[in-house]
């Protein structure tokens, strides 16, 4: 079993074991190329030394702006053996952002990945003073800050790699934040390497293992479970190169294993339903009923002779077509960074891909639990990880069951850089972690997430309301890309639906509903009718208090462009709220027979 007590250690073992092996690839001109550990080896060496040049040392922070890609890694694994912090950024973000996480973690350099984000960095200095050095990715040779020229001096002067101890930190990852200014999260050598070697004792994963890449490096899930703990297997990974490629992509590498959030799990699902609806009655058939019949066989319950005459057939004719859609060799998924679809994880389980679903924090280094080969249950984010244990801290809703999830164990950060008020307010006096979710640990040791305590609201008759886990059910539906379900102090619940205008015009056709402009569906009694219907259908099994009684229709989509959503794409209730108050607002409004308007009744 792997004991890593430092990222250092745990790069130089593998580039050691697996040196010839591929670790990442690239696509260009069509072709994907591999570099193997070997190769990296000797980029990290030269790129150590180049930042030792500019005088880069153990206790400074290096930040950077960047997608994932080789460099990236190079920079990272760099930045460890000097002893220095790194700290990711998105390319999605902000200037201002930048700027401010620059100026908060004093980083002394920052690595910009493109012309444009280079060109924004220079003007970071007057509002962030300790910044000495931005480095380009894309800058000419020429130029003696650019990636190819720090290569060239550190392979002139080499400098070796420092061991830093546990309690040295890695990194500073800044959490995106729903509300106000983002805080810098300490992970230790000591609290990532805690998470990797878990990883070592839960999964049977080993170095004939590949990802297709696209979770973001700078996201604390891809961060440590993919990019760190398949290095530290000797695994390879493709880089993605974008999300809308992942599914060509996916077919070209032939990965074994797929790290994502339930977004990327949620489009595979609304694809692959979006293509059985096409095929002939038969198939469609075939394929439905393999599925049903792949969750009693999950479930324990015994199946009759056509039960595995179907399945063997839904399997050969449909599912095993499916697979070769993704490459044809991928056995697992693995789902993090927010609550995933019970609905959707049968559905991929149903396949014949093993979903395995986990629970953490950028906090927590991020895994506190995952569901795992020897102890696997859907709708559950598994068993604790070793070392780690939680208390179910009970909430002023009163649930004797439910509660706030309050961990302790080595993944737990060092604490919030330059926020003691945050931390004393996250911290308990033992230093046991609030994570600020809501949860309860079942009878086997299984833990469940219910929701979000921030997020969480009171209905007028006093019924609490986590809304998250709802918006993700309707999210199901072909007809509906995004929602925000509202009801604070209200005395029902409603929701803002982005349709999915594609679908939307399908339908609009076969219906015979006329329009103008696609803007004119938004306001179309008959469409707005039959986006009801498709809530009421994929809400059949929530609670009566929290069904939602009416919805209004937006037409621009929630992205980190428009700052609807976190960089990790958690969406932002209260910028949302801001934009479409009065239209959600109108949905309480009734007209009453003087003409005025009123609260609308349950």
């Amino acid at each position: 079993m792997a004991n890593f007590e430092n990222l250092v250690e745990l790069f130089e073992r593998s580039i050691k074991l697996y040196g010839s092996r591929d670790l990442f690839g690239t696509k260009k001109d069509d072709q994907w190329n591999w570099l193997s550990y070997g190769e990296i080896g000797r980029l990290v060496d030269n790129f150590r030394g180049g930042l030792a040049s500019l005088g880069i040392q153990r206790g400074d922070r290096v930040a950077i702006i960047s997608n994932n890609r080789v460099e990236w890694a190079v920079a990272a694994y760099a930045c460890y053996g000097l002893g220095a912090a790194l700290v990711p950024m998105y390319e999605a973000q902000l200037a201002k952002e930048w700027a401010f996480i620059i100026n908060d973690c004093e980083a002394v350099a920052v690595i910009a990945a493109t012309s444009q984000i280079h060109e924004k960095c220079r003007e970071i200095p007057e509002t962030a003073p300790t910044l000495k050095h931005i480095i380009g990715l894309a800058l000419p040779k020429s130029d003696p800050l650019s990636y190819d020229a720090l290569l060239e001096a550190g392979a002139q002067k080499p400098v070796p790699a420092i061991k830093p101890t546990p309690e040295d930190t890695a990194c500073l990852i800044y959490t995106s934040g729903t509300t106000g200014n983002p805080k810098g999260v300490i992970l230790t050598h000591g609290n990532i390497c805690s998470n990797i070697n878990a990883v070592h004792a839960c999964f049977p994963l080993n170095a004939e293992d590949r990802s297709l890449s696209f979770l973001p490096w700078a996201h604390s899930f891809g961060h440590t479970c993919e990019l760190h703990a398949f290095l530290s297997l000797g695994a390879s990974m493709a880089l993605a190169e974008a999300v809308d490629k992942i599914v060509p992509n996916l077919a070209e590498v032939k990965p074994t294993v797929l790290v994502s959030v339930p977004r990327i799990f949620n489009r595979i699902y609304d694809g692959v339903n979006k293509q059985m609806a096409a095929k002939p009655a038969v198939v469609r058939n075939l394929f439905h009923a393999g599925i049903r019949i792949a969750t009693k066989k999950r479930n324990g319950e015994a199946l009759s002779l056509g039960d595995k005459l179907n399945f063997a057939l839904a399997n050969k004719i449909v599912f095993s077509k499916i697979r070769q859609k993704f490459g044809g060799r991928l056995k697992y998924a693995v789902s993090g960074g927010a609550a995933l679809s019970r609905e959707v994880a049968e559905f991929i389980d149903g396949l014949g891909i093993k979903v395995f679903e986990g629970y953490g924090l950028t906090e927590t280094s991020p895994i506190i639990s995952a569901n795992r080969p020897d102890a696997h249950r859907i709708g559950s984010v598994g068993k604790l990880i070793d070392g780690v244990k939680v208390i179910i801290d009970k909430t002023e809703s009163g649930d004797p069951k439910h509660g706030e999830i309050v961990v302790t164990g080595p993944n737990v950060m060092k604490g919030y850089h330059n926020r003691p008020e945050e931390n004393q307010a996250v911290f308990t006096t033992d230093k046991c972690f609030r994570t600020g979710d809501l949860g309860y640990i079942d009878e086997e040791g299984f833990l469940y997430i219910t929701g979000r305590i921030k997020e969480q609201y009171k209905l007028e008759n006093g019924k609490y309301v986590a809304p998250a886990p709802l918006e993700e059910q309707l999210k199901l539906s072909p007809f509906i890309l995004n929602t925000m379900v509202y009801g604070d102090n209200r005395l029902h619940n409603v929701a803002l639906v982005v349709p999915d205008l594609d679908a939307v015009k399908e339908w609009a056709k076969t219906e015979g509903v006329s329009y103008q402009a696609a803007a004119d569906l938004l306001t179309n009694a008959r469409v707005i009718a039959m986006i009801q219907s498709e809530v009421d259908k994929y809400s059949t099994e929530w609670k009566g208090f929290e069904r939602v009684k009416r919805i209004t229709l937006a037409e621009e989509d929630f992205t980190t462009d428009n700052g609807m959503l976190t960089p990790s794409l958690k969406l932002k209730r209260r910028v949302a709220w801001q934009r479409y108050q009065k239209q959600i607002e109108s949905l309480y409004e009734t007209k009453n027979k003087s003409g005025s308007t009123s609260d609308a009744a349950a």
